[in-house]
């Protein structure tokens, strides 16, 4: 039998109504050199009845379920560490492989690349609707030199908060700090961007993934998690510029008052947020008092005035994620908080 090449490590917890899907997707991909590795955070539900349906059908397909729930980073961590392969494929649980997406990294690995970024397009909950055509803005194939890192940081850190574009070696991540990463959502940002890495990296142009906007399990945390969590992690690299950091992402976006509104808008930012994160960081009364202000602002009216805006600049994304806001008319009534 062939040594596996490319492990494809899924982290999932109770994702039963979608892990099948995206199985279905990688399932017909597969060859001898590729294995598919699930590792299960003890999930509630009916997910392992679901996946163990694969592990019967392929053999290359294998199953971890965990005492405990330990979070999405460190299972992450374990299932690279169950994996066989000379380089893992990162993926989540609830996106799906377009045709072609395993062969064409497969192609590549021959080039001996310490970390290749796969494109993706972006669609809507359902999959049906495609929101962005190629969530990094590339024509053709780039390969970015160590010298050129920094570079590299600038113009993928944004896509990178998606975790199933990285495919990376497996000696690579296993040589690297990962512990400190626990806890960030972004285990895969921290391994990569902690250091450069001792080769050239390539970045896929077509978008092999197909990611369902607005499904992430961390949605309800996810003020916190954009307003600190992500810019404390983009920050915490010291071998960035601090203006090549300012242009992944602002220091502290919370201070921004637009940021603020739209977070209104969404159904992220209330009085709770206001009072947990940011009353005692403001450093004076007027600042307090208009971020409190927003904080209890009517959300319907946060939401309208931010679909103008989206409008203005045809940002589907943005038009997608508000529409869907408890706040948004259209959508929901009696909902706002």
């Amino acid at each position: 039998m062939d040594p596996i090449k490319l492990s494809i490590c899924i982290a999932t917890y109770n994702r039963a109504e979608y892990i099948g899907e995206t199985l279905e997707s990688i399932l017909p991909q597969l060859t001898d050199a590729v294995e598919v590795v699930i590792v299960d955070g003890a999930s509630t539900d009916n997910t392992e009845t679901v996946v163990r349906r694969y592990t019967e059908r392929c053999g290359n397909v294998r199953y971890v379920r965990l005492p405990a729930k330990g979070g999405v980073d460190k299972d992450y961590d374990l299932a690279v560490e169950y994996a066989k392969g000379e380089y893992c494929w990162l993926f989540t649980d609830d996106d799906v492989f377009n045709p072609g997406a395993v062969q064409a990294v497969l192609d590549q690995l021959g080039n001996n690349y310490p970390l290749i970024i796969v494109n993706a397009s972006v669609k809507d909950s359902t999959l049906d609707v495609l929101l962005e055509a190629r969530k990094l803005d590339v024509s053709e194939n780039i390969v970015y030199s160590p010298d050129d890192f920094e570079r590299f940081f600038v113009n993928t850190a944004d896509c990178m908060t998606f975790i199933g574009c990285v495919v990376i070696r497996r000696s690579i991540w296993q040589e690297r700090e990962r512990a400190k990463y626990y806890g960030t959502e972004f285990i895969h940002v921290g391994v990569v961007f902690q250091q450069p890495l001792p080769g050239p990296v390539l970045v896929v142009a077509e978008p092999y993934i197909s990611i369902r906007l607005g499904n992430a399990q961390w949605t309800g945390r996810s003020f916190k998690i954009w307003m600190f969590q992500w810019p404390d992690l983009i920050w915490s690299f010291s071998d960035y510029s601090k203006a090549s950091k300012q242009l992944v992402c602002h220091q502290n976006p919370w201070r921004r008052l637009h940021t603020l509104i739209y977070y209104r808008a969404l159904g992220g930012y209330s009085l709770n947020e206001y009072n947990k994160l940011l009353s005692q960081r403001l450093d004076c009364a007027w600042k307090r008092i208009i971020a409190r202000a927003i904080a209890v602002m009517p959300g319907r009216i946060a939401n309208t005035f931010m679909m103008l805006y989206a409008g203005l600049g045809h940002n589907n994304q943005l038009i997608y994620n508000l529409q869907n806001s408890v706040f948004n008319a259209r959508q929901h009534t009696g909902n706002e908080r």
